[in-house]
């Protein structure tokens, strides 16, 4: 009673004290406050995790795409099939030559891992980053440096849009037109996922800036729900920042999933998947019932208006987004977390198999940092990169080292930070600090 007579008595005094701390008090608690030693060792399991993967699932890349068209692969893997010999793909009459069995890649030639088209692009972005005057890298940078970088004569590791893209470039276009279905129709294929991802990292807690910084460099290949799901994966990377690994990943996965797939527009193929995907988890069936469902559903239905069948592409554009994304988000969310088992279920779940091994590999990668990952496999790996394996005229002729690409991912992560985030580094704590929006 005495307080409630003093807050009538006293009401514009009390009022003031109440809107002043209401003022205060959430400010110290929407403040993001990061480990930049922490963040550091994260970048590093990035890439040794996305090496990792990608390497591991090129063993399997296009040996089962199913039976439809002219290239027919028999039936999808199982999980009974890790550990056993590896069938040709859709290239070949033999086996992988990087393993005769199905297994995890972990032993790179030289001890040195050697760039492939899941990670090599990226190490151009963030060098352009590294480099560039403005965090948001210009239609004429981009340009600049893929025309600097790739190679013009085979072989230069491009394939499908990528390859169209830099063609394009290279008779005067650049970035979004290179993605202009007019000039380029192989927009709606995968490879902006494989490029963009690490944008994500550069602004944790921040997706909306994240997309900014990856808009462009996503729109140099894909268009369309292509670029969407680019999004997504990017939003993703974004929100990894704080996963806890002291506590089930998988539920926090599936939470950060769930609010990634808002940037997918209602009536989207990409967002049926995503959905459909979602509900076959909830329903408690295997991977591969929930993988050969997903086939069923896609390509030989093509239903929610995902119709790639009906136009013919070769080996039935066993390279799209589409398809390609709803098998990611299998391994993403029958995973649960498990950096191995991911790995294991993206390798054998089929089509462009290294795609999202390496895309759920780098992130998770990421939330465990390199001593994670080292410890989930019980072992040390080489911290040594080549990047002119497949592009060329990079500093210390193409040698490089995870320790010094992740130093680089942070001082532009200190630029992003204070430049577009209008958070602070703390010299002393060795921390950034970043308003986060309610």
């Amino acid at each position: 009673m005495k307080f409630r007579t003093i807050l009538s008595l006293s009401c514009p005094f009390v009022c003031l004290l109440l809107i002043a701390s209401c003022q205060t008090v959430p400010e110290s608690i929407t403040d993001l406050t990061i480990s930049k030693t922490d963040y550091q060792d994260k970048l590093q399991g990035f890439w040794l995790g996305q090496c990792i993967a990608n390497w591991t699932g090129l063993i399997t890349e296009m040996d089962k795409i199913g039976n439809i068209g002219e290239v027919q692969t028999g039936a999808f893997y199982t999980r009974e099939d890790w550990g056993q010999p590896d069938q040709p793909n859709i290239w070949s009459e033999e086996p992988s030559d990087l393993s005769p069995t199905i297994d995890f890649y972990l032993n790179p030639e030289q001890d040195i891992w050697g760039a492939d088209d899941d990670t090599d692009i990226e190490y151009m972005y963030q060098h352009l980053l590294a480099h560039s005057d403005s965090l948001i890298l210009r239609p004429e940078q981009i340009r600049d440096g893929w025309l600097k970088h790739i190679r013009a004569e085979e072989e230069n590791y491009l394939w499908v849009s990528n390859q169209r893209a830099f063609d394009l470039m290279q008779e005067g276009n650049i970035p979004p037109q290179t993605s202009n279905p007019d000039l380029n129709p192989d927009y709606e294929m995968i490879d902006a996922q494989l490029t963009t991802e690490l944008f994500g990292l550069f602004a944790p807690g921040h997706p909306e800036t994240a997309r900014r910084l990856s808009h462009l460099p996503i729109r140099v290949t894909a268009g369309g729900e292509a670029a969407a799901i680019s999004e997504f994966y990017v939003t993703m990377y974004s929100l990894a920042y704080d996963l806890d690994v002291n506590s089930a990943l998988g539920p926090q996965l599936l939470q950060r999933a769930n609010q990634a797939s808002e940037v997918l527009e209602e009536g989207s193929y990409s967002l049926a998947m995503y959905q459909y995907v979602n509900g076959l988890h909830e329903a408690g069936i295997t991977w591969e019932a929930a993988r050969d469902s997903v086939y069923q559903r896609y390509q030989v239905e093509q239903q929610d208006g995902y119709d790639m069948t009906s136009r013919g592409i070769f080996c039935n554009a066993c390279f799209a987004a589409g398809i390609n994304y709803a098998a990611s988000l299998i391994s993403l969310f029958w995973g649960e977390g498990d950096l191995k088992e991911t790995i294991k279920i993206g390798t054998l779940c089929g089509w462009d198999s290294d795609n999202p091994t390496a895309t759920w590999g780098g992130m998770l990668g990421f939330v465990l940092g390199r001593k994670g990952v080292e410890k989930a496999f019980e072992r040390e790996f080489p911290s040594q990169f080549n990047i002119h394996r497949t592009r060329q005229n990079f500093p210390r002729n193409g040698l490089d080292t995870f320790e010094r690409m992740a130093s680089e991912g942070v001082e532009i992560t200190d630029r992003v930070v204070v430049e577009m985030l209008g958070g602070t580094i703390d010299q002393e704590n060795n921390t950034w600090v970043i308003p986060v929006s309610l």
